[in-house]
């Protein structure tokens, strides 16, 4: 097969192995740091956790992302990629390292998540500089396949780093320290891999002079609004974005809800709460592969909308059925039906924004992407904190999803009509004809 051939080429570049191994011990790290991060807030015994906890610890581990994402490029053109992966990982072992401290002197919440934010933050510009350099190390045509392993790799990193924490939060005694500590200790192999690549090899060029940082930061903000001004012009971007915004709260609102369930519902020992809470997450991923297979056959099948309009109306009917008896056996099958669904919609709607925008637009389409992606879960957290009670059992909060489901199930049904029908190619940015 090509592609395994290509992927034999790629591990045997030097410089791609070693920007893939900086890849994976962050990436592998962020998963521990994120688990640890979450189980302290939720399982500490000591702790009366609140929907409303949970939802900041949302807030610190992604509106970093959504905030500083899209202006890091521009300070990723002004430093050198090496030392941002050697000083950016060795500063966040550094903060987390602090942060385990402040957990074992159990000092109060608010500088707790003010420690925690500050390593999120830096997060950003490791992952961006990681893709901008990519194509220092891989030669154009394998630059495409490269592109697919590099993140894949790195998520798969990342869940590996949240089993991980999870194995060491169930088996020590000092546990969200030492699993903060254990994060802290990959941040310091990453950045000690870093040394191992050229200082130079990474970019940007020196002889390169950009443009000066306010001017920079000015022209990104003013691109992000040209973007949402372009969104108006191609509709069928604009209602995919719109879909996933409202498909990803959905599944925010409900992650709010069994976190506090196996918190309190259904155990009273912390530790089998916990190890559900961890097969909860497993099942979801295996939702998330299974629906990177089905979808572009569905796809091919459904029609984008259609398949959009099958993931929200199945939605609809099972979120509900498999919900509403707060019991773990159903809720485990919803964590997989929901998780298929997510990411069924997510991957229609790269699809349609891929398709449907003007390449000069595309970066800046994404960059808002991102943040509706993000900010539409912390946002679904703090509806659940308004919703849920203590033990996380809130039929209010699951018919309000079903509702949402059926209502985006109904739209898109007449989306897909219109797409279908004469003015089908103007909705994805073209001329109307016939």
């Amino acid at each position: 097969m090509p592609v395994v051939g290509d992927l034999r080429v790629l591990l045997r570049l030097t410089n791609f192995r070693r920007l893939l191994t900086v890849r994976l011990l962050s990436q592998c790290a962020d998963g521990v740091f994120q688990v640890a991060l979450a189980t302290y807030v939720v399982f500490s015994p000591e702790k009366q956790t609140s929907p409303a906890a949970i939802a900041s610890a949302m807030a610190v581990l992604l509106l970093p992302y959504s905030l500083i994402g899209p202006f890091a490029g521009v300070l990723l053109d002004r430093w050198q990629r090496r030392q941002i992966f050697l000083y950016g990982n060795l500063l966040r072992a550094v903060l987390a390292s602090g942060t385990a401290l402040l957990i074992l002197a159990s000092v109060p919440d608010w500088l707790f998540y003010a420690s925690a934010l500050s390593v999120t933050a830096v997060n950003r510009f490791v992952l961006a500089g990681l893709s901008a350099a990519l194509p220092r190390v891989v030669d154009q045509d394998r630059l495409v396949i490269a592109n697919s392993l590099s993140p894949t790799a790195g998520t798969l990193a990342a869940t590996a780093g949240g089993g991980l924490a999870f194995a060491v939060r169930l088996v020590s005694e000092n546990s969200d320290a030492a699993v903060v500590l254990l994060g802290a200790a990959l941040y310091l192999c990453s950045a000690l891999a870093a040394l191992r690549i050229g200082r130079q090899l990474l970019g940007p060029d020196p002889g390169l002079t950009p443009p000066r940082l306010a001017v920079a930061l000015t022209s990104t903000a003013r691109g992000l609004w040209d973007g949402l001004h372009h969104l108006r012009e191609r509709p069928a971007a604009a209602r995919v974005l719109t879909a996933m915004t409202l498909m990803r709260f959905n599944y925010g609102a409900l992650t709010v809800m069994v976190l506090m369930l196996c918190r309190y519902a259904w155990y009273e020992k912390e530790q089998d709460g916990l190890a559900l809470l961890g097969l909860a997450i497993a099942v979801s991923g295996a939702g998330f592969f299974v629906a990177a297979l089905v979808t572009p056959w569905a796809i091919g099948r459904l029609g984008r909308y259609g398949w959009l309009v099958a993931c929200a109306g199945a939605a609809a009917v099972l979120e509900p059925a498999l919900g509403l008896p707060f019991a773990p056996g159903p809720i485990l099958v919803a964590a997989f039906v929901l998780g298929f669904i997510t990411q069924g919609a997510k991957i229609t709607t790269d699809t349609v924004v891929q398709t449907s925008v003007d390449d000069a637009y595309r970066g800046r389409i994404f960059s808002l992407y991102d943040v509706l992606f993000n900010v539409s879960f912390v946002g679904a957290a703090a509806v659940a904190a308004l919703l849920l009670p203590a033990d996380g059992r809130s039929v209010q909060l699951v018919i309000l999803v079903a509702l949402i489901y059926a209502a985006l199930a109904v739209t898109m049904a007449r989306w897909n009509r219109a797409e279908t029908g004469p003015s089908a190619r103007r909705a994805d940015g073209g001329p109307k004809r016939g």
